[in-house]
């Protein structure tokens, strides 16, 4: 990666000579992106004219060279440096959301509509809200993830990075306070944040300027104890990674060799964990050598004793005695040119890959990311991701643009208290589930709920980065209707609400349990199970236990319903009119139902199975009422003829010359406004007549019963289907 270290002295130099900085990209940056950087330079040296940032007081256009300046030495492509540029353009421009896309591209919209909402959640999540280290290093966490996982492109958050940085640069200038804020929150924040994302030079140098502001005396001390200043030591350990180069290729072994200086905030933090003197610290100066061979690491390790003196007692063989977490690799210090200790690590590249990307992985040791393994993963692929970037150019990086949209952290959704305290819940959580991780009492006593201010039902979804408030209640607990209706997805909520139940009077829980248990059994009519038989299909001694487990939440609908389908008698069988119905020899066409042997007798089609061409069809004969006429699978003509088979008499349908039949529809669907209009346009669109409509809502959900006015069956089919693609219907079928 190109150096990303620029002085304040740097940036108001790019942002007075725009040719300079643009300049210097013309030639790794195509003809087409290029107009794009200078018309983007352009707007942003116009709209941020004589504009200072509210909390550094820094010059705005001066921030957003600097910045992008930085992210084009990230390597993040053109898009990223445009929208880093016109990162505060939300602020002085209210059209920003149709002037982007149109003058430059949707990416760069989605990139700066990313950028604002990190900030404007940076601000409200504040870290120097909480009192003790251990709140705020949990809020911290919390915020990291939570800013991976609102992006749709990682990028944002490497361009929140580079704000971060100049903002770093610029803040001797600010007054105390502000300085001293803003470096506690690199430090617990950012800092953490690009080690995490293998961003190197951003982490160090985060962390030496939040240092810097933190803890100016440890600061001064520790730059005093090294010999040399930090540009000193790059160019030393240049001429030292020079020499081991050309070692290595005398010796005929092919290797990779890299270095760094260690930085200040890094050699504070290891002299106090490791209580020693800077005497003591052999690392100041550290090199890395990567070999392909195993035996390859023993070889440099000669070579390296015979080149330098070697310090006794500083050599260690992770090699044949890897640690714990299975780090593998070799380390010694050296008595190096000019009699400068150097420290050099010596392993193999897949020893490496392991320590970067696998359990061995730096960041968890040091940022406290133990215990999420599939989060590691995620964060592991990421870097990976921008490794990979440093080695793509031309045509290979015009995918990169697609490998920088992530959804690695859509699992989990990240929301805000008033106070911005920001919570990790499951990717579809509830206000429910929010009061339970707020406080057990809290979720207890929830009623209600505001998102952003507006009142929003218990069952709305949650989304990243809404800032929730809880509306309590003080009498009354959770319902187990937020259970059985879903509106619960968090373990804790879960095991909280089915506690609390579990604690309340056991006969007023089983009376629930009954009342659940009755209303799930009307739904399957024609169904008499035994309810014994029903309590040990579903694993209970009694009906009572049954009754006990619905009412606290531990026994689900779903379970109860497939047992009564269990019971459920087998479909009857068809109709044969050979068999069961009495038959005679003449015939004549009634009403349009045709009755063998009789003629002009009344008929009525039965408004229990409302038949209607070409169902299968056979005539009952009633006291007084004529030929009442059922469907042949009709389970009321079944009831009616199993005393009296003698009444059932042979019927099919006649001509239909312009009649029509009515028959009814049940519609299950999520009630929401507008329901009944969506569903009357699909009755609508194919000219049926509605002679009846009857509609029942309750907790969120709508059953609604339709007679319509046909002429043939087959019509219908066409309209269910119509009527399943109508929003929130989860059933449509024929009564």
């Amino acid at each position: 990666m190109v150096s990303v270290v620029r002085s304040v002295a740097d940036t108001l130099a790019d942002a007075a000579d725009p040719g300079r900085w643009l300049a210097q990209l013309s030639s790794s940056v195509a003809p087409d992106d290029m107009a794009m950087l200078e018309k983007a330079f352009a707007e942003a040296r116009e709209l941020y004219r004589d504009k200072r940032l509210p909390h550094t007081g820094e010059d705005v256009f001066s921030h957003a060279v600097a910045a992008a300046a930085i992210v084009a030495d990230l390597n993040l492509l053109t898009d990223a440096i445009v929208a880093t540029l016109l990162f505060a353009v939300p602020d002085y421009r209210a059209d920003w959301q149709e002037w982007l896309p149109k003058a430059f591209n949707r990416t760069v919209l989605t990139l700066v509509e990313g950028g604002n909402r990190v900030r404007r959640l940076t601000e409200i999540a504040r870290i120097d809200r909480f009192a003790t280290p251990e709140d705020s290093a949990r809020q911290a966490e919390t915020m990291r993830k939570m800013l991976l996982a609102m992006v749709a492109d990682i990028r944002v958050v490497l361009i929140k990075l580079a704000w971060r940085t100049q903002t770093m640069h610029y803040l001797p200038q600010c007054d105390e306070a502000i300085r001293r804020q803003i470096a506690r929150e690199t430090l617990e924040l950012f800092a953490p944040l690009a080690n995490r994302l293998g961003v190197w030079q951003i982490k160090w140098e985060l962390e030496d300027l939040g240092f810097r502001h933190t803890d100016p005396d440890n600061y001064k001390k520790i730059a005093k104890l090294l010999d040399e200043r930090r540009l000193e030591r790059i160019d030393y350990i240049e001429r030292v990674l020079d020499t081991l180069r050309g070692e290595l290729r005398q010796a005929g072994v092919k290797g990779d060799v890299a270095g760094r200086p260690k930085h200040i905030f890094s050699i504070w933090k290891k002299m106090k964990k490791k209580k020693l003197d800077f005497s003591e610290l052999y690392d100041i100066r550290a090199v890395r050598i990567l070999v392909e061979k195993l035996q390859d690491c023993y070889t440099v390790l000669g070579l390296i004793h015979s080149m330098w003196q070697p310090i006794p007692g500083e050599f260690d063989d992770y090699i044949s005695n890897p640690k714990a977490n299975d780090y593998r690799s070799l380390h010694t210090a050296v008595i190096g040119p000019e009699d400068r200790v150097v420290e050099v690590q010596i392993r193999t590249f897949e020893m490496h890959e392991h320590a970067e990307f696998g359990v061995a992985a730096h960041w968890r040791y040091k940022e406290g990311g133990k215990g999420d393994s599939q989060y590691e993963e995620k964060i592991s692929w990421l870097r990976q991701l921008l490794d990979w970037r440093e080695d793509m150019s031309g045509s290979d990086r015009e995918g990169l643009a697609d490998a920088f949209k992530t959804e690695l952290f859509a699992d989990t959704i990240y929301v805000l208290t008033p106070q911005g305290r920001v919570l990790a819940l499951p990717q579809g959580a509830t206000a429910i589930d929010f009061a339970y991780a707020l406080h057990t009492d809290v979720g207890h006593h929830c009623r209600g709920a505001k998102v952003e201010g507006h009142i929003v039902p218990l069952s709305t979804p949650l989304q990243n980065g809404q800032r929730v408030e809880v509306l309590t209640a003080k009498e009354g607990g959770p319902s187990v209707n937020w259970l059985h209706e879903g509106w619960v997805k968090s373990h804790r909520a879960i095991s909280k609400i089915r506690q609390y139940i579990r604690q309340q009077n056991l006969d007023a829980v089983r009376e629930t349990g009954r009342h659940i248990f009755e209303r799930e059994l009307a739904r399957h009519p024609g169904v008499q199970p035994n309810l014994a038989q029903v309590a040990e299909k579903l694993g209970y001694d009694k009906l009572d236990e049954v009754y006990a487990a619905l009412g606290h939440g531990e026994l689900g609908t779903r379970a109860v319903n497939q047992a009564f389908v269990s019971f459920a008698p087998p479909p009857p069988p068809d109709v044969n009119p050979e068999d069961i119905v009495r038959r005679s020899r003449g015939g004549h066409d009634a009403g349009g139902v045709l009755i063998e042997g009789v003629g002009n007798l009344m008929t009525v089609l039965a408004k229990c199975c409302r038949p209607a061409p070409p169902d299968s069809v056979v005539g009952f004969v009633t006291k007084g009422r004529g030929i009442s006429i059922h469907r042949s699978s009709c389970i009321t003509l079944k009831r009616l003829s199993a005393d009296v088979p003698e009444r059932l008499i042979a019927a099919d349908w006649g001509e239909q010359k312009g009649s029509v039949f009515p028959i009814d529809i049940d519609i299950l669907a999520g009630d929401r406004p507008g329901l009944l209009r969506d569903i009357s346009d699909v009755f609508s669109r194919e000219k049926l007549n509605v002679i009846g409509v009857n509609t029942l809502s309750r907790e969120q959900k709508a059953r609604l019963r339709f007679t319509l006015e046909v002429r043939h069956v087959r019509d219908i089919s066409r309209v269910l289907a119509h009527l399943m693609e109508v929003r929130g219907v989860q059933e449509a079928r024929r009564v």
